[in-house]
């Protein structure tokens, strides 16, 4: 009887230690193509049935607006959520918005929280020739994401009241290495002509 009883607890025991290894492996593969091997969060996200002004920025209908990671919501959502927890916005493919007199089709919050500012992403293919400025043929030679310090963080249009520099243009150009001259002196002439087509627009 005694003999009987160990069988079925090393049964069970077995049972137990392949189950827990099947999930190890199921959790191991789901995490693949993550650089740190865990699975990529799922971002709570919604798409707008209306236009919508958000941000300061006026969006078509189908913009996506995806939000910081939540503990009780993720993927898509059936209601809008807090502007305030807002990270990215993505227009619908094949119709961005102007920016700056630039088509533009994305707005990323930084992530860094000790900067304020956003990345926003530009689709030159659309501007047409005669619709061309210097601003935008400066922002065109060294990419198409555009990063920008602000003022307010709840304004994410073009008022170039509230933009107080250009923190990057793409990889290119980065405010960070001051020490380089060539790139202090693109982004300063940038945000020059940044501020001079803002005035243009007002005129």
């Amino acid at each position: 009887m005694r003999n009987r009883n160990y069988i079925i607890i090393g049964v069970l025991a077995f049972v137990a230690a392949l189950v827990i290894g099947v999930l190890i492996i199921l959790d191991g593969l789901s995490g693949m193509g993550n650089p740190n091997g865990s699975r990529a969060p799922d971002y709570p996200y919604f798409i707008t049935t209306e236009p919508l002004t958000i941000r300061n920025l006026n969006l078509p209908k189908g913009t996506k607006l995806t939000y910081e990671e939540s503990f009780f919501k993720e993927g898509q959502q059936d209601r809008i959520m807090s502007e305030k927890n807002l990270t990215t916005i993505e227009l619908p493919k094949g119709k961005p918005i102007i920016w700056g007199g630039v088509p533009v089709y994305m707005f990323l919050k930084f992530f860094n929280p000790e900067m304020k500012g956003y990345t926003v992403s530009a689709d030159f293919e659309k501007l047409p020739k005669n619709q061309r400025t210097k601003f935008s043929q400066i922002w065109q030679n060294c990419g198409g994401e555009l990063a920008v310090l602000v003022n307010n963080t709840e304004d994410w249009s073009f008022n170039t009241k509230n933009i107080v520099d250009v923190s990057s243009c793409s990889v290119i150009y980065q405010r960070f290495f001051k020490e380089d001259e060539e790139q202090q002196r693109f982004l300063d002439t940038l945000l020059k002509e940044l501020k001079d087509n803002g005035k243009n627009q007002t005129k």
